[in-house]
């Protein structure tokens, strides 16, 4: 009687412990979730050019990151559609289930990572200011930049706005928000200098002249650029990292950068 009674209480103790386990359904990968939708869902902010920008003509998404993105598709046997997004909102998006995967030409940042996962980088970008042609004169190295006579421009939500914060805490700072761009502001002469990147400041430079960079031979900031993805799916993590291995060895990724005329690879 004594061991029945131990037996059943040994019983009911496995139940209860084991209970909540198996009341849990173990969350889908968003790598299986895209095969059974038959989506891949892209956040991008269309405007970053060359990375992810619309075509006038066709408003349809154009770019370095959107022809990544469409062979990323392609090679999933997918379709994609990309969700529009901002630079201050890219992680929330992510986070909130609203798209899959970042591809927009965003950079790596220590903040950026303790919220969401980044992919193995595609490439590497550094920061540059952006001037007007006639007054690059009045600048000879970054220090005359960190000056409360200088405004300095920058995008809410990029790496460009704590690159600022810290590097020029002495400058008057101006914050632009999505859809406006900061290089809109110093052709409007509303700023002074913007700080961008290599890899913008070269598209800029060609489609309006009035503009150049200073310090090309001493950029700041060396960053990876990345692909955002949910911080805690190691599986859908490690297959865009695969990817990405299979396409640079391929020689895809080097083809797109030509294509595109990207810098600082």
């Amino acid at each position: 009687m004594i061991h029945h009674r131990l037996l059943a209480r040994l019983v009911v103790g496995l139940v209860l412990i084991a209970g909540p386990a198996l009341a849990q359904t173990p969350t889908k990968s968003r790598l299986t979730v895209i095969q059974e939708s038959g989506t891949l869902r892209v956040g991008t902010t269309g405007d970053f050019n060359p990375m992810s920008f619309r075509d006038p003509a066709t408003q349809e998404y154009r770019g370095h990151q959107i022809d990544l993105a469409h062979k990323l598709a392609q090679d999933m046997n997918v379709k994609v559609a990309f969700v529009p997004t901002d630079w201050k909102t890219l992680i929330n998006g992510v986070v909130a289930n609203q798209y899959d995967i970042v591809m927009t030409g965003a950079s790596m940042s220590v903040p950026r990572a303790m919220a969401a996962g980044f992919t193995r980088p595609w490439g590497r970008n550094a920061f540059v200011p952006l001037v007007l042609k006639d007054r690059a004169g009045r600048y000879k190295d970054w220090d005359d930049l960190n000056n409360p006579a200088v405004t300095v421009g920058f995008n809410l939500g990029t790496t460009m706005e704590t690159f600022a914060n810290q590097e020029l805490p002495k400058a008057k700072l101006r914050k632009v928000e999505s859809p406006a761009r900061d290089w809109q502001e110093l052709l409007a002469e509303r700023v002074d200098v913007t700080i961008t990147s290599l890899i913008e400041a070269a598209s800029l430079t060609r489609e309006y002249p009035q503009l150049t960079t200073l310090f090309l031979d001493k950029p700041r900031n060396g960053i990876p650029m990345s692909f955002i993805v949910p911080i805690d799916d190691i599986v859908w993590l490690n297959f865009v990292n695969n990817w990405l291995a299979i396409r640079q060895q391929s020689g895809f990724i080097d083809e797109v950068n030509r294509k595109w005329r990207i810098v600082g690879q």
